[in-house]
């Protein structure tokens, strides 16, 4: 506290300022910050604020269908321990081999697209007729 007295005491004091000297300009003390922007945060994952968040991020790619990250202790424990996530996987995996042993459809089939409907003469010929009463540019099925 002594040296902070000392060292205050030794300073020039400042004089009061004068009526007569401009104010400094304000823009020149000023100093702005670049663009900021706030991103929302995922709602899925509650916010860690101890957690490590890596600074590199890898997009995602082929492994990334196969990879599957082994569960944590707390989802072990709300699947109803490592006894009962053994079960269930065993009830899955003899439901894919039966089904691929009845060769069932699947549940969730592919679309297919019927052909388009064939015009026969008569209809063929009254779509031209109409198509020229209207003014169409391309004659149908053409």
């Amino acid at each position: 506290m002594m040296l902070a007295g000392l060292a205050q005491a030794q300073q020039p004091p400042v004089p009061p300022p004068d009526a007569h000297t401009p104010p400094p300009d304000a823009r020149k003390d000023v100093t702005t910050l670049g663009e900021v922007r706030a991103l929302k945060p995922d709602e899925d994952v509650p916010l860690d604020l101890y957690g490590f968040k890596s600074p590199v991020h890898i997009e995602p790619n082929t492994f990334n269908r196969a990879y599957r990250e082994a569960p944590s202790l707390e989802q072990v424990g709300m699947s109803g321990g490592y006894v009962m996530m053994g079960i269930y996987y065993v009830i899955g995996k003899t439901a894919q081999g039966l089904h691929t042993l009845t060769r069932a459809p699947d549940p969730v089939q592919a679309a297919t697209a019927r052909p388009p409907p064939e015009l026969d003469e008569a209809q063929q010929r009254r779509a031209l007729l109409l198509c020229a009463q209207q003014g169409c540019g391309a004659p149908p099925g053409g």
